[in-house]
């Protein structure tokens, strides 16, 4: 176990994030220098002007949570997916192992196809669907390529928590404003409560992991699940209508089922992670507090 009190940690992505804003705050529990930095901040596909930043800041990690996660519109812009999803954790790779930094990179359940039955773990067969799913494969590849052992893949899923609208808000939002929605039940994944992730990650490395790991809390849900207990808990009288996946017709073709296996991250850390309806009431009763 490394103790993190005292160092210093840059985030991409962590001052407008989803899950940045989430770890830039769980990095602060842990008493480390936490750097939070939207793209606004410098290029980070400059190589030239990051390598110069990194030289500067000389952070212990590098988190990287940037991601193109615009699923259906990837497909079009495929140069786009590929230059933040594959070419960035590259750039973010190589400077990690010239500075003897530890990389933190965030992927996704989109690796795989959905044709499995039973949780995936982290040596299944990956076969992406989309052009998404393919850029962050090739990020991940790319970075092991490095053959640099300092470098962490988390695959999550399906995120939701303070700080930036998700589907739970929106759908909460919807629920708000109409007397039924159609929500569909074909695509079953993993809830993940940011806040949780970011404590999961931090066990990570305090446990000096480094590889691929699944990094979800427990438990599946469809989309027509997790709506549905959303609304219930926030006391929304709003029916919903389960509908298949065609009901919905998307240019970008999505695993319809992608649930990850976490045995591998509680055998290094000894933590289970709590169930994603466990998390999505803290989400409801203390981040959205306010909206009920």
């Amino acid at each position: 176990m490394i103790e993190l009190k005292g160092k210093k940690a840059v985030i991409l992505g962590g001052s407008t994030g989803l899950l940045g804003q989430s770890l830039t705050e769980e990095l602060r529990k842990n008493d480390v220098t936490a750097i939070p930095l939207s793209r606004n901040d410098f290029d980070p596909l400059n190589e030239q002007s990051t390598t110069a930043f990194f030289e500067r800041e000389e952070p212990d990690f590098i988190f990287n949570t940037i991601a193109y996660t615009m699923v259906d519109q990837a497909e079009d812009e495929k140069n786009k997916a590929h230059l933040l999803n594959t070419t960035l954790p590259v750039i973010l790779g190589r400077l990690a192992k010239k500075h003897q930094a530890k990389l933190i990179h965030f992927s996704t359940d989109f690796v795989f196809d959905g044709k499995k039955d039973s949780p995936y773990t982290e040596t299944d067969k990956t076969n992406p669907k989309s052009v998404y799913g393919a850029t962050k494969l090739d990020g991940e590849e790319k970075l092991l390529d490095i053959e640099y052992e300092n470098i962490l893949i988390i695959r999550t899923a399906w995120l939701f928590g303070p700080y930036k609208t998700n589907f739970v808000q929106k759908i909460l939002k919807f629920a708000r404003e109409k007397d039924f929605l159609s929500i569909v039940h074909d695509q079953t994944g993993s809830p993940t409560y940011t806040p949780d992730l970011s404590e999961y990650t931090i066990a990570l490395l305090k446990a000096e992991a480094n590889g691929i790991f699944n990094v979800v809390n427990s438990g599946k849900a469809s989309w027509c699940e997790l709506a549905t207990e959303a609304i219930n808990c926030a006391g929304i009288n709003c029916l919903i209508t389960p509908v298949p996946t065609s009901s919905y017709p998307s240019k970008a073709e999505r695993p319809s089922y992608s649930v990850l296996d976490t045995s591998k991250f509680t055998e290094v850390t000894g933590i289970t992670p709590r169930s994603w309806v466990q998390a999505l009431r803290d989400y409801l009763y203390k981040d959205l507090q306010n909206d009920f």
